[in-house]
C-alpha cells in the first residue's frame, strides 16, 4: 500500500496504529497538539490485557521492550473505609496476567519506535471537511492545511475528526475526578504511603472515594472521585490550586488524615477530570475515507479497558491496512465492524465497577464483587 496515512492524535491508540503500519512499510503521519512528547504528564499506571493492550504490542514487535517497562508487586489490592479500616488486602501473587505499565513510559516507547518526524508536535486540528473523491482536508490552528487520502481519527473524548462521521456527543457521566501526586512518599508522607500498601487502594464512601496507586520512585497518584453535577465545577477556576484543593478537601471532612494528604499533600497543582461518556453501542455509517478508534470512537466510564481497546484498536486497523493494500475501503469496513463489536462486548460485560466504588453501598458493593461474598 502506498497511500500514506494521517492519524490525528497522538495517544496510545494512534501510535500504536503508526507503529502497526510502520512494520508493514506504510507511511503515516501523526498530527498532535501538544507541542512536544513531555508537554504534559501522560496518566498513571495502565494495566494491559493479553487479549488486547498486550497482543496490539505484540503486533506492533514491541512485547518484549514492553516487559521491561512492568512495576513488579502492582496487581495489588486494597480496600478501605473512611476511618482508614483496611476492609480487603489483596497482595501480588505473581501469577495475574495484567501487569502495571506507566503509561507516559509505554507512550515513549511507542514513539521511539516510530521514524524521526513521523509525529507533528504541536499541530492542534481546528476544522475537518470532506472533499471530492472521499478526501479530507485538515485545518490547523497555525493556519496550515493537508489534504489527507486516508484520515483517522484517534484524538479522544472531543475529537475534531468525529463529526465527519457522527453527531454524537459526550455527555457527563455524572463523576468528577480530581487528580493529585506525592513525591518520595516514602520519605516526606509515610502514614500514606503505608495506606496505599504496595499497589492500588481504594478507600470508598457513598458518593466519593480515593483511588490511589503506587507508582515508581515512591510516588502516590490519586484520583479523588467525587459523584456530583455538572454545575458543582462548572465555576471553578481549575487553576486556583488553593481553592480547588480547599473544595475537594471538604468533601472528605472527617475521613482519616493518612488519606486526606493524599488530596491536601500534592506535590502538583490538583487537575480536575470530568468522566463523560458516548452514548452506549455508538457506531456510524460508512464515509469513505476517514475513521475512528480509541475513545474518539466509544469513550466509556473509566473501566480498565480504554486504553487496551485504543491499542487494540490501532493495532487491528493497521494490520486490516496492510491486509488490504490498494483497498482502504475495505480495511476501514472491516475495522469498523470488528471494533463495534469489541466496544459493544465490553459494555455487555461491563459490571459497573466504576459507579460501584461511590454508590449508596459503598465500600461494600466493591467488597462484594471482589470476594463474591
Amino acid at each position: 500500500m502506498t497511500t500514506p496515512v494521517t492519524i490525528v492524535g497522538a495517544g496510545l491508540g494512534g501510535l500504536t496504529l503508526a507503529r502497526v503500519l510502520h512494520v508493514h512499510g506504510i507511511r503515516a503521519t501523526v498530527h498532535e497538539a501538544e507541542p512536544a512528547p513531555d508537554a504534559r504528564r501522560q496518566g498513571g499506571l495502565l494495566d494491559l490485557h493479553p487479549h488486547s493492550g498486550q497482543a496490539a504490542l505484540e503486533a506492533a514487535g514491541l512485547i518484549e521492550e514492553f516487559r521491561t517497562l512492568v512495576l513488579p508487586g502492582r496487581e495489588a489490592y486494597r480496600v478501605m473505609d473512611r476511618a482508614g479500616n483496611v476492609l480487603l488486602d489483596l497482595p501480588d501473587t505473581g501469577t495475574g496476567e495484567r501487569p502495571e505499565v506507566p503509561r507516559g513510559a509505554l507512550r515513549r516507547m511507542l514513539l521511539d519506535s516510530l521514524p524521526a518526524g513521523t509525529v507533528r508536535w504541536g499541530h492542534k486540528v481546528t476544522a475537518v471537511r470532506a472533499l471530492a473523491d472521499g478526501r479530507h482536508r485538515v485545518d490547523f490552528a497555525d493556519g496550515a492545511t493537508e489534504v489527507a487520502d486516508l484520515l483517522i481519527g484517534a484524538d479522544g473524548a472531543w475529537s475534531r475528526v468525529r463529526p465527519l462521521l457522527s453527531k454524537a456527543a459526550p455527555r457527563y457521566f455524572g463523576v468528577c475526578s480530581v487528580e493529585t501526586f506525592l513525591f518520595d512518599a516514602e520519605t516526606r508522607h509515610p502514614a500514606s504511603a503505608k495506606a496505599v500498601g504496595a499497589g492500588s487502594l481504594f478507600a470508598l464512601a457513598p458518593g466519593r472515594g480515593l483511588l490511589a496507586h503506587r507508582e515508581g520512585g515512591g510516588t502516590l497518584h490519586t484520583y479523588a472521585q467525587l459523584k456530583k453535577p455538572q454545575d458543582w465545577f462548572a465555576g471553578l477556576d481549575t487553576a486556583d490550586a488553593g481553592t480547588l484543593t480547599a473544595r475537594v478537601a471538604k468533601e472528605f471532612d472527617g475521613w482519616a488524615p493518612e488519606l486526606t494528604a493524599l488530596i491536601t499533600g500534592s506535590d502538583t497543582p490538583p487537575a480536575l477530570r470530568p468522566v463523560f461518556t458516548l452514548p452506549a453501542g455508538h457506531r456510524w455509517d460508512r464515509v469513505r475515507g476517514v475513521t475512528l478508534l480509541g475513545d474518539a470512537a466509544h469513550l466509556q466510564a473509566p473501566n480498565g479497558e480504554g486504553a487496551n481497546l485504543a491499542m487494540q484498536d490501532g493495532a487491528e486497523l493497521g494490520r486490516a491496512l496492510a491486509a488490504h493494500p490498494g483497498d482502504a475501503e475495505a480495511a476501514f469496513a472491516a475495522h469498523e465492524e470488528a471494533m463495534f463489536a469489541r466496544a459493544a462486548e465490553v459494555e455487555a460485560h461491563d459490571d459497573g465497577f466504576y459507579g460501584l466504588m461511590i454508590d449508596d453501598h459503598a465500600p461494600h458493593s466493591v467488597l462484594t464483587l471482589m470476594t463474591g461474598d
